[in-house]
């Protein structure tokens, strides 16, 4: 960091003094007799603080810090007033001065201070950076592709973030929901503050209803200290809550009040917990079906669908699919310390053949596995056989049911009957693969 002190001072013994303090602990000094000069100084050159004199023949110092602060936010400045202007002291640091000094008086903390100064101007500066960093790594402009389909989506998605308004997000298993809902975030207002991302199908009722409000200490058996939940975590910020269509209809209630009321109870607790949380809730699911047959409270579905968006499968913006297979090897290249490999021309024809029914997770686990199986140059015989092998119209079935069972014996065959990672193959929670293997009469033993 630079360490040039910028000393704006109409007093030539007085600016020479100062400049010979400041000296003597290692720092570089830029004197301007008068506001004028200090401002174009600013202008030019790298100034890690500003010494100004409240009493400038070209400007007010109380009106010179607002402008300063205005154009250059993260330069620290110390006011220096006479023994008769504390009030404009005072004031200076209204206006976003650091401290203040009495000329006289106070010269020797000079430095004690203006090390203070210059420590807090370079944590704003990296946290500024950080907030940056964070912000462009999850931008729209980070989403993939540029089909119509999912500009029109990016824009609702851009728009409603301006807003506090709930979102709730629609589409597919593996259409990139919890990379819609940190860009909604990011670009908002609550930026600044916690993103969590809970999938409530990952818990059972009691465990889901603990980690999402919390419980007191002896709520239950081992609850042997008080515990934030989820929405404790978020406060302040956005609670994204994956596959809301799973939660358990009691939790759902108590979900419904913190939307109406931002409080709720923790397991135990008598007393409500305040919350200021924005909820993004997604799901795969036809929420206003589940609400007619008793799935899902009608109410909850209205008070998350302010803002709806759907976002397209890969089917329906395949001319993303180079762009995605470009970024998917650059990232695992990246992740494995490896070459990117060349993509054959059979390779990308295969590809853009394929019904990608687990969309583009689906489709980041592909090009993984055929970059493990690959010798630099990516080609059809490093996808899975069911790529690659013809069907014929005898075996097409056209029940959805019938799809869904066929993919998931084919998945639990891909991972030796893992059932957990055949849940995250097909981006779905532990419980909802139980679940669907009970539903489907398929071995559920572990």
């Amino acid at each position: 960091m630079n360490s040039s002190i910028l000393i704006i001072e109409d007093n030539p013994e007085f600016l020479s003094l100062i400049s010979r303090i400041i000296t003597k602990e290692g720092f570089q000094t830029q004197p301007a007799h008068d506001a004028t000069t200090g401002l174009k100084i600013l202008d030019k050159e790298e100034i890690a603080a500003v010494i100004c004199d409240v009493s400038l023949p070209d400007y007010n110092g109380v009106k010179l810090v607002e402008t300063i602060k205005s154009k250059f936010p993260f330069i620290e400045i110390i006011v220096l007033t006479g023994h008769g202007s504390i009030e404009d002291g005072v004031q200076s640091m209204k206006n976003g001065a650091f401290d203040y000094l009495v000329k006289g008086t106070d010269n020797m903390r000079l430095i004690t201070i203006l090390n203070k100064a210059i420590e807090k101007s370079e944590m704003q500066r990296r946290i500024y950076q950080l907030e940056k960093t964070v912000s462009e790594k999850y931008s729209f402009e980070n989403i993939i592709g540029e089909s119509a389909a999912l500009e029109k989506s990016k824009t609702l998605a851009n728009k409603v973030a301006q807003t506090d308004a709930n979102v709730l997000l629609l589409g597919e298993t593996g259409t990139g929901k919890e990379v819609f809902a940190q860009a909604i975030h990011y670009a908002g207002k609550r930026k600044l503050k916690p993103f969590v991302a809970v999938n409530c199908s990952s818990f059972g009722k009691e465990i889901l209803e603990s980690e999402l409000f919390g419980h007191k200490a002896g709520a239950f058996t081992g609850a042997i200290k008080d515990k934030r939940g989820f929405l404790e975590e978020a406060n302040g910020g956005t609670i994204f809550l994956d596959e809301i269509g799973e939660m358990n209809i009691d939790l759902q209630a108590k979900l419904l009040r913190v939307l109406e009321s931002q409080e709720f109870y923790k397991v135990g607790d008598s007393k409500p917990t305040k919350v200021d949380v924005r909820i993004i809730a997604a799901t795969n699911r036809n929420l206003e079906v589940e609400s007619t047959k008793g799935n899902f409270r009608s109410d909850l579905f209205y008070r998350l669908s302010v803002f709806q968006i759907q976002l397209p499968s890969l089917n329906e913006r395949m001319e993303d699919l180079e762009a995605l297979v470009k970024y998917y090897l650059k990232y695992h290249a990246t992740k494995a310390a490896m070459k990117i490999p060349k993509t054959g021309k059979e390779f990308m024809e295969v590809l853009k053949k394929h019904q990608w029914k687990g969309n583009i997770r689906e489709l980041k686990n592909i090009i993984e596995r055929a970059m493990i199986l690959c010798e630099g140059e990516l080609l059809p015989e490093h996808l899975p056989f069911d790529f690659t092998s013809p069907v014929s119209d005898t075996q097409i079935t056209f029940n959805l049911a019938d799809i869904e069972r066929q993919h998931i014996i084919k998945v639990l065959r891909h991972t030796s009957n893992n059932k957990t990672e055949s849940a995250r193959l097909m981006g779905i929670g532990l419980t909802t693969l139980y679940r669907k293997l009970q539903e489907y009469g398929l071995e559920v033993a572990s």
